[in-house]
Protein backbone atom coordinates (compact mmCIF):
# COMPACT_ATOMS: atom_id res chain seq x y z
CA UNK A 1 0.00 0.00 0.00
CA UNK A 2 2.81 2.38 1.06
CA UNK A 3 4.45 1.64 -2.84
CA UNK A 4 1.27 2.96 -4.77
CA UNK A 5 0.81 6.17 -2.20
CA UNK A 6 4.80 6.69 -3.45
CA UNK A 7 3.02 5.85 -6.82
CA UNK A 8 0.15 8.62 -7.16
CA UNK A 9 2.81 11.36 -5.36
CA UNK A 10 5.03 10.66 -8.23
CA UNK A 11 3.06 10.95 -11.13
CA UNK A 12 0.74 14.00 -9.45
CA UNK A 13 4.62 15.55 -9.15
CA UNK A 14 4.77 14.77 -12.82
CA UNK A 15 1.30 16.49 -13.92
CA UNK A 16 1.93 19.49 -11.75
CA UNK A 17 5.39 20.13 -13.25
CA UNK A 18 4.45 19.83 -16.56
CA UNK A 19 1.32 22.35 -15.71
CA UNK A 20 3.90 24.58 -13.87
CA UNK A 21 7.04 25.24 -16.03
CA UNK A 22 5.27 26.77 -18.61
CA UNK A 23 3.56 29.16 -16.72
CA UNK A 24 6.86 29.70 -15.09
CA UNK A 25 8.63 30.47 -17.87
CA UNK A 26 6.41 32.69 -19.64
CA UNK A 27 6.20 34.91 -16.62
CA UNK A 28 10.20 36.20 -17.49
CA UNK A 29 12.70 37.19 -15.75
CA UNK A 30 12.49 38.71 -12.42
CA UNK A 31 13.55 41.75 -10.69
CA UNK A 32 13.20 45.61 -11.81
CA UNK A 33 13.24 47.66 -15.26
CA UNK A 34 16.21 47.53 -17.01
CA UNK A 35 18.62 50.16 -18.21
CA UNK A 36 18.27 50.84 -21.63
CA UNK A 37 20.19 51.82 -23.97
CA UNK A 38 19.76 53.98 -27.57
CA UNK A 39 18.78 50.68 -29.60
CA UNK A 40 16.14 49.85 -27.09
CA UNK A 41 14.84 53.05 -26.79
CA UNK A 42 14.25 53.36 -30.59
CA UNK A 43 13.23 49.83 -30.93
CA UNK A 44 9.08 51.04 -31.10
CA UNK A 45 7.19 48.31 -33.41
CA UNK A 46 8.71 50.47 -35.83
CA UNK A 47 12.77 50.23 -35.01
CA UNK A 48 11.96 46.23 -34.17
CA UNK A 49 10.53 45.62 -37.32
CA UNK A 50 13.52 47.08 -38.93
CA UNK A 51 15.78 44.69 -37.51
CA UNK A 52 13.57 42.12 -38.38
CA UNK A 53 13.73 42.88 -41.85
CA UNK A 54 17.26 42.99 -41.38
CA UNK A 55 17.51 46.81 -41.93
CA UNK A 56 19.93 47.14 -38.65
CA UNK A 57 19.57 50.51 -36.78
CA UNK A 58 23.32 50.76 -37.39
CA UNK A 59 26.34 50.22 -34.96
CA UNK A 60 26.66 54.15 -34.15
CA UNK A 61 23.01 53.04 -32.56
CA UNK A 62 24.02 50.78 -30.30
CA UNK A 63 26.85 53.50 -28.44
CA UNK A 64 24.68 56.38 -29.21
CA UNK A 65 21.58 58.09 -26.76
CA UNK A 66 18.47 58.57 -28.17
CA UNK A 67 15.45 60.76 -27.29
CA UNK A 68 12.11 59.71 -29.49
CA UNK A 69 8.91 61.39 -29.62
CA UNK A 70 5.97 59.24 -29.75
CA UNK A 71 5.25 56.49 -32.72
CA UNK A 72 2.07 58.27 -34.15
CA UNK A 73 -0.18 57.15 -37.14
CA UNK A 74 -2.34 59.34 -39.39
CA UNK A 75 -5.73 58.32 -40.48
CA UNK A 76 -4.06 57.80 -44.47
CA UNK A 77 -1.80 55.11 -42.77
CA UNK A 78 1.65 57.22 -42.74
CA UNK A 79 3.05 55.75 -38.98
CA UNK A 80 6.69 57.44 -37.53
CA UNK A 81 8.32 58.24 -34.97
CA UNK A 82 11.45 60.80 -34.88
CA UNK A 83 14.46 60.76 -32.55
CA UNK A 84 17.36 62.72 -31.56
CA UNK A 85 20.54 60.47 -31.50
CA UNK A 86 23.93 61.42 -29.51
CA UNK A 87 26.93 59.80 -29.86
CA UNK A 88 30.06 61.80 -28.69
CA UNK A 89 30.09 65.54 -29.70
CA UNK A 90 27.60 64.34 -32.68
CA UNK A 91 24.01 64.71 -33.35
CA UNK A 92 21.68 63.97 -35.86
CA UNK A 93 18.05 63.12 -36.18
CA UNK A 94 16.45 60.07 -37.31
CA UNK A 95 12.60 58.76 -38.45
CA UNK A 96 11.59 55.35 -38.58
CA UNK A 97 8.67 55.39 -40.80
CA UNK A 98 6.09 52.89 -42.64
CA UNK A 99 3.42 54.34 -45.64
CA UNK A 100 0.77 52.09 -46.08
CA UNK A 101 -1.18 54.63 -48.03
CA UNK A 102 0.07 52.76 -51.40
CA UNK A 103 1.55 55.95 -52.67
CA UNK A 104 5.11 57.26 -52.52
CA UNK A 105 5.55 60.08 -50.55
CA UNK A 106 8.01 62.84 -49.27
CA UNK A 107 9.47 63.23 -46.26
CA UNK A 108 11.39 66.58 -44.32
CA UNK A 109 13.29 65.79 -41.73
CA UNK A 110 14.85 68.42 -39.59
CA UNK A 111 17.27 68.45 -37.21
CA UNK A 112 17.09 72.03 -35.05
CA UNK A 113 19.67 72.88 -32.69
CA UNK A 114 20.92 75.49 -30.49
CA UNK A 115 21.03 79.13 -31.95
CA UNK A 116 18.43 78.34 -34.55
CA UNK A 117 20.65 75.87 -36.53
CA UNK A 118 18.52 73.30 -38.87
CA UNK A 119 19.27 71.17 -40.91
CA UNK A 120 16.75 69.57 -43.59
CA UNK A 121 17.10 65.89 -45.21
CA UNK A 122 14.96 65.07 -47.70
CA UNK A 123 13.48 61.49 -47.94
CA UNK A 124 11.99 59.73 -50.65
CA UNK A 125 9.07 57.57 -48.79
CA UNK A 126 8.47 54.23 -51.51
CA UNK A 127 4.71 52.92 -51.35
CA UNK A 128 5.81 49.75 -50.31
CA UNK A 129 4.19 50.10 -46.83
CA UNK A 130 7.33 48.53 -45.51
CA UNK A 131 9.09 49.86 -42.15
CA UNK A 132 11.91 51.76 -43.18
CA UNK A 133 14.32 54.80 -41.80
CA UNK A 134 15.77 58.18 -43.38
CA UNK A 135 18.48 60.47 -41.41
CA UNK A 136 19.79 63.10 -41.20
CA UNK A 137 24.02 64.29 -41.59
CA UNK A 138 25.91 63.84 -38.32
CA UNK A 139 26.14 67.42 -36.49
CA UNK A 140 29.17 68.27 -34.18
CA UNK A 141 28.20 70.05 -31.05
CA UNK A 142 29.05 73.15 -30.14
CA UNK A 143 29.24 73.66 -26.48
CA UNK A 144 29.55 70.87 -23.91
CA UNK A 145 27.32 68.54 -22.65
CA UNK A 146 24.96 71.44 -21.37
CA UNK A 147 23.64 71.75 -24.88
CA UNK A 148 22.38 68.32 -25.44
CA UNK A 149 19.55 68.59 -24.99
CA UNK A 150 18.83 71.58 -26.74
CA UNK A 151 18.22 69.50 -29.92
CA UNK A 152 15.12 68.31 -31.24
CA UNK A 153 13.56 67.00 -34.54
CA UNK A 154 10.70 67.02 -36.52
CA UNK A 155 10.04 64.36 -39.90
CA UNK A 156 6.85 65.96 -41.96
CA UNK A 157 5.44 63.65 -44.38
CA UNK A 158 3.28 64.70 -47.49
CA UNK A 159 2.53 63.52 -51.02
CA UNK A 160 5.01 63.74 -53.52
CA UNK A 161 3.63 66.56 -55.54
CA UNK A 162 4.17 69.87 -54.62
CA UNK A 163 0.56 71.13 -53.54
CA UNK A 164 0.23 67.83 -51.65
CA UNK A 165 -1.22 68.09 -48.39
CA UNK A 166 1.01 67.40 -44.83
CA UNK A 167 -0.17 63.74 -43.99
CA UNK A 168 1.75 63.60 -40.64
CA UNK A 169 4.49 65.47 -38.40
CA UNK A 170 6.15 63.60 -36.10
CA UNK A 171 8.50 65.06 -33.28
CA UNK A 172 11.25 64.04 -31.37
CA UNK A 173 9.56 65.71 -27.79
CA UNK A 174 13.10 67.74 -26.64
CA UNK A 175 14.60 65.73 -23.66
CA UNK A 176 14.70 68.86 -21.52
CA UNK A 177 11.46 71.57 -21.07
CA UNK A 178 11.63 74.87 -22.24
CA UNK A 179 12.71 77.74 -20.37
CA UNK A 180 9.87 79.79 -18.94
Amino acid sequence: MNLQHLRVAGLTAVVVGTVLLPLVASAGPAGGPEHKSAADDAKSSLGAALVRMNKPLGRAALDATAHCGPELVSPEGVEAQTCVLRQGRDTWARTYYRNATGQELRAVLTLMGPGGRTVETNCRVAADDQPDSCESPRQGRTGGSADAGAYSAIAEFSGAGEDSPLLLRSGSNSSEPAAR
